[in-house]
């Protein structure tokens, strides 16, 4: 069994599950990929319900969702999740899309059968019920800063804030210009909501950080060594609780920031966890893996 495969083992079964005991059905595509924790996760909760299926990890080049798709859906894979930077092309390639996903704008969660390739979004759902984990918080009760909100993971959690009423909302992305269809969405969601869209280069930026409680990075700054914090130092409180979606590592540039600010913190596991759960929900109905997920993580993951 291999650490990470490609689009090459997919060429046949006997390549695919070579050394392997079960055969792979399940799949976490990205790219990169290796460091994905979620074979470690949904594993367990395979093994627990006694379901012949091994998930793996699938690196595929960006622009190659499609050719993956179909060779999954040939090889007999039952589903798969999707991170980044592919879940906007997921979308894309979906013959059959969620609306809670269309309306998110972007898919995570596969299902593959003989009519359809399925698409669903548990992103925003899952986050939801990260940040009242870490911070004991209701999402509604929260003004909320997004980094890097222009990517796939960032609309989830922008779209699902929105719907939970969130009294404010910021956007910030390296472009401003690729917010506005967001932020326009998102205003007909909920006009109740104030919502705000700048640059990193906003003079303002600092002062909409602040005025918020909780920071949410979804960008990948942060997944590479030597990569900075996404934010400066001015753009934090000691009172800020700062969630990255980033878990590995576990504290990045700008957990470690907001630490030696004084803020609460949390990374990315608690939502992995829970979206997780969701994804497992839709491809096995009427199952519950909480248990045997966040077993996997301990200690990692606060309970």
């Amino acid at each position: 069994m291999k650490p990470v495969y490609t689009l090459k083992d997919l060429a046949s079964r006997d390549i695919l599950d070579a050394g392997a005991d079960k055969p792979a059905r399940l799949a976490v595509l990205g790219w990169p990929i290796a460091h994905s924790a979620s074979p470690g996760m949904h594993q367990p909760a395979l093994d627990l319900y006694g379901i012949d299926a091994r998930y793996i990890r699938l690196e595929v080049e960006p622009g190659q969702i499609l050719a993956a798709f179909s060779r999954m859906r040939d090889l007999g894979f039952i589903g798969c999740n999707v991170t980044v930077p592919h879940k906007l092309d997921a979308l894309a390639n979906c013959t059959d899309v969620h609306p809670d996903a269309r309306e998110i704008g972007a898919v995570n969660t596969v299902c593959f059968d003989a009519k359809a390739i399925r698409g669903f979004n548990t992103d925003g759902p899952g986050f939801e019920r990260a940040i009242e984990q870490d911070f004991g918080a209701k999402l509604c009760n929260l003004k909320v800063a997004i980094v890097g909100a222009g990517g796939g993971a960032g609309q989830a959690i922008a779209t699902q804030c929105v719907l939970s009423g969130v009294a404010k909302l910021v956007l910030v992305n390296r472009t401003v210009e690729k917010l506005i269809p967001l932020a326009t969405r998102l205003r007909l969601l909920n006009p109740a909501v104030e919502i705000v869209s700048l640059s990193f280069e906003d003079v303002g930026l600092a002062a909409q950080c602040l005025s918020c409680g909780l920071i949410v990075n979804t960008s990948s700054v942060g997944l590479k060594p030597g990569d900075p914090s996404i934010l400066t130092a001015d753009c934090l409180k000691s009172d800020h609780w700062v969630y990255d979606t980033i878990y590995k590592p576990a504290v990045t540039p700008l957990l470690a920031l907001a630490q030696a600010k004084g803020c609460r913190t949390a990374n990315g596991l608690s939502m992995l966890l829970h979206q997780g759960v969701l994804a497992f929900q839709h491809w096995f109905p009427q199952t519950d893996p909480l248990a045997a997920m966040r077993a996997s993580f301990e200690p990692k993951i606060r309970s």
